[in-house]
């Protein structure tokens, strides 16, 4: 099966530093596929050359096998490619509503009468529609979070790329959260999700990747994966509990 989203030798380099080295990823139509390792190993700064937050120093990134290299995000986000930020960056001024319709027009490419029913939709399935009239700057960090995760459903994604959206919940919305995410797996969304809060993906993936100094360091099935003594030694120590 042919991947939908694939990256082949990804570099980037910011000076002397190279945070991705030599990346080979892919994920295939309806797949959960995890990404974890330690602080500074390189999975964000992944998710940027994917979304086109920047250009590449070397590699190719395709899309249904068409290379999508020289694309700007925006360019790719029409195409499908959606994603989150640990830290949430709405529109403060806007409100919880405006943000999301904002979201479906312009990456969605929704006419104004379609985006305010994809709006309303997608705040009621993020637990977000009692917040619809407050403005985006007056939530606290959870919601915002929940509002990260709403505005890049309204683009209507094929590929959705999650970074640590679990952090700062509660158990019980990380529960939520998790049967969000499998609902949208269910639909055949492909995801592509950073976590460090493991019990959390592991519930959600198929495949597990780990990276360390910028480089894949083991990827396979969850379980293998997280029992590899390089894995063990460079993120999650001598337990993989």
């Amino acid at each position: 099966m042919q991947a939908l989203l694939s990256g082949q030798g990804l570099v980037k380099s910011f000076g002397r530093l190279r945070a991705v080295d030599g990346v080979d990823i892919a994920v295939h139509p309806g797949e959960a596929l995890g990404i974890v390792g330690p602080n500074g190993a390189g999975k964000t700064t992944l998710f940027g050359a994917l979304a086109g937050a920047f250009p590449l120093s070397a590699g190719t990134i395709r899309l249904d096998g068409a290379a999508i290299t020289a694309l700007p995000a925006a360019r790719r986000c029409a195409l499908g490619i959606a994603r989150t930020h640990q830290i949430p960056r709405p529109f403060l001024g806007l409100s919880v509503f405006e943000n999301v319709q904002v979201a479906a027009r312009a990456g969605g490419a929704l006419d104004a009468d379609a985006s305010v029913g994809t709006a309303a939709g997608i705040l009621s399935r993020t637990g977000l529609h009692d917040l619809a009239n407050r403005p985006a700057g007056a939530l606290g960090l959870l919601d915002r979070k929940r509002l990260e995760l709403a505005r890049a459903l309204a683009t209507q994604p094929r590929v959705l790329l999650l970074d640590e959206i679990g952090g700062g919940l509660t158990e019980a919305e990380l529960e939520q959260l998790v049967a969000l995410i499998l609902g949208l797996k269910a639909q055949g969304l492909t995801i592509v999700w950073i976590e460090h809060i493991l019990h959390a993906l592991l519930q959600v993936i198929d495949r597990l990747v780990c990276m360390a100094q910028g480089r894949v360091l083991a990827e396979g099935a969850p379980q293998t994966v997280m029992a590899d003594a390089q894995v063990r030694a460079a993120y999650l120590g001598s337990d993989p509990e």
